[in-house]
């Protein structure tokens, strides 16, 4: 049984080389090939000796997703459709989302393959919580895409956003061990400036994502002005009720160049009047943060599109209340690569495939 070194941290492989008689500063070596340099066959690490290459070779892997088709959006974005290592079929498949655009290119991940968190007005809700993926499988996917469109360098400026398939914070040690590794200088060596973690509002994670030394940017997917609002469209709000989650909001330490982020997609009819703006406004006062209105992405859910002008009303109404608002049109939506339509679609027009 070989050892996969993908996911592995810096103490980890320390671990690892120490169990092979080398030293210490071979761990060194290998996780900045692999990160920084992003090689992925170990014939490629020349600052190896010989031998220590061709025992790597035979006793560890480096197992990357494998990117099984691309659906390339006419906006530009592409998505990925991955198998996992170990297998290619529907339950070993995440997705990616890479998006260029002038001066910066961004990068959508998945955390889990699926989804528990149940929400009503996502695609991937339907396909249900088919398994947590590992840091590996997290970062390896950023390597992928990045491989995948010449991006040697992370210049001009590199965005990681954990916001795919899955709850990044019901997979909480795995995707917290990939972000060290994507955040490490001497790893993927992303700025934490430029990672940002999304969640449906799992408080005991916000709390202990609250103590990390090294950690993204957070931002909570809120998505209603009432709890019976939210608990009609995303059930964790019965665990997690806006005025818990607004208390850990307010206790979570930002740094000083941070704010926290509320995504707010906006629902046709449902969510969207300007007196739901106004009770956004009074929920997250006094609290250092913006708002980003996503405009629903279509898929076979029982939802529509916001009109345009109740999007534009309902962003005036939150800036007149001194609350940063901005209009986020996904990207991608032409082939399902938009925020909450990535649910294993295996062509650019079709409905979602639900396994059994």
């Amino acid at each position: 049984m070989t050892i996969e070194l993908l996911g592995k941290s810096a103490e980890e492989l320390r671990d690892y080389v120490a169990s092979l008689g080398e030293a210490a500063y071979r761990a060194r070596q290998i996780y900045r090939a692999i990160y920084a340099e992003r090689r992925f066959e170990f014939a490629s690490m020349t600052n190896l000796p010989a031998a220590l290459r061709a025992r790597l070779a035979a006793e560890a892997s480096i197992s990357l997703p494998k990117v099984i088709r691309r659906f390339p959006s006419s906006d530009g974005s592409v998505r990925l459709l991955m198998a996992l290592p170990g297998g290619g079929t529907r339950a070993a498949q995440i997705e990616a989302v890479f998006m260029p655009s002038e001066g910066r290119q961004t990068i959508c991940i998945s955390t889990q393959a699926g989804c528990a968190v149940d929400c009503h007005f996502c695609l991937t809700a339907q396909l249900g919580l088919i398994r947590n993926l590992t840091a590996g499988e997290i970062v390896g996917q950023v390597l992928v895409a990045l491989a995948e469109h010449g991006a040697a360098e992370l210049a001009p400026r590199t965005n990681v956003v954990l916001m795919g398939q899955g709850e990044p914070l019901l997979n909480y040690d795995a995707v917290m061990a990939a972000v060290r590794i994507l955040l490490d200088a001497e790893g993927v060596g992303i700025s934490p400036r430029h990672v940002t973690l999304s969640t449906s509002g799992i408080v005991p994670g916000i709390e202990r994502l609250a103590d990390e030394e090294a950690r993204p940017k957070l931002a909570i997917s809120l998505n209603a002005s009432t709890d019976e609002q939210r608990d009609a469209v995303m059930p964790i709000n019965r665990k997690y009720p806006l005025a818990v989650l607004l208390d850990a909001c307010r206790r979570y330490p930002l740094r000083t160049w941070e704010w926290l982020t509320f995504e707010y997609v906006l629902l046709g009819g449902a969510n969207d009047s300007p007196e739901d703006a106004r009770r956004v406004a009074r929920l997250i006062a006094n609290l250092r943060a913006k708002v980003n209105l996503i405009p629903w992405n279509p898929g076979a859910l029982p939802f529509r599109a916001p009109e345009a002008s109740r999007v534009e009303e309902f962003r005036q109404v939150l800036t007149e209340k001194g609350v940063p608002a901005f209009v986020r049109l996904s990207r991608g939506q032409d082939v399902f690569a938009a925020c909450g339509q990535l649910a294993l679609m295996e062509s650019a027009g079709a409905l979602p495939v639900i396994s059994s």
